[in-house]
């Protein structure tokens, strides 16, 4: 009986018997193995999604009625640094200086009010032109949503309040770049607080982006109340926002309290 079962013992570490008594003995070593094989691969297909840029962004368009292509999700036109925007703002100027204007919770909703939208930031950065210790204007970085992107550009105020320049930086829609023209851009020359600067109104729309330039027209009028209510009233130069805004209304619009 001895004999018989040490032959039977021995028969299970030859041939097929003892290989499989190889996979029991190492079995809890084979799970390791499978477990650390699956979890490379687990970690180096992630790499490549975070690649690729990650899982696939997906807008739909209900003009084009279509999901934009990653070409269009993609698109990126850059004109200028935010640095060389300001020297575009003040070609004259001695110095130019930047600093941030920092918004407390009522003023920010005092300046949401005036506007007529809501917006999330709290700071803005703001370029200041500067010839022999006079100011020389304003120039104040915004980034507003266009159409499916935000749109990077600059608003110049002049040293009085009015609008003197407005450069796009960066463009990310797959349409409707010319906001960024010059064509475009002037038709805000001038404009102050008490303009309503209000599209197909006083500021011409481009078709195909009017959401690019409904937002563009929004941020030009936050910038002149953020000059006029933060630099000019502080210096003695600045206007009630309000009282401007229901002076510069015609007869019909105040009657109907528009």
């Amino acid at each position: 009986m001895k004999g018989q079962k040490r032959k039977t013992l021995d028969s299970r570490f030859r041939g097929n018997d003892g290989f499989g008594l190889w996979l029991t003995m190492f079995r809890p070593l084979r799970f390791a193995v499978i477990f650390s094989v699956c979890s490379v691969l687990t970690v180096f297909s992630s790499s490549h999604v975070l690649a690729q840029g990650g899982p696939q962004e997906q807008i739909w368009d209900h003009e084009l009625n279509r999901w934009l292509t990653p070409e269009e999700l993609g698109h990126l036109e850059i004109y200028f640094t935010e640095d060389e925007a300001a020297k575009v703002m003040f070609p004259d100027s001695e110095k130019i200086r930047r600093e941030t204007l920092q918004l407390t919770a009522e003023q920010k909703a005092f300046v949401e009010q005036v506007i007529g939208w809501e917006f999330p930031e709290y700071t803005f950065d703001v370029f200041i032109g500067e010839t022999q210790g006079k100011v020389d204007g304003y120039a104040v970085i915004q980034n507003t949503i266009g159409k499916h992107r935000p749109i990077t550009y600059m608003v110049g105020v002049t040293a009085t309040g009015e609008c003197m320049n407005f450069e796009v930086l960066v463009y990310r829609e797959a349409r409707g770049n010319e906001i960024a023209t010059k064509r475009f851009n002037y038709q805000y020359h001038g404009k102050t607080i008490g303009d309503p600067i209000r599209i197909n109104r006083d500021i011409i729309n481009i078709t195909g982006a009017t959401m690019s330039v409904r937002s563009a027209s929004a941020g030009v009028k936050r910038v002149l109340v953020l000059v006029n209510e933060f630099y000019l009233k502080p210096r003695g130069l600045g206007r009630d926002v309000l009282a401007a805004n229901k002076q510069e209304k015609g007869f019909f619009e105040t009657l109907l309290g528009l």
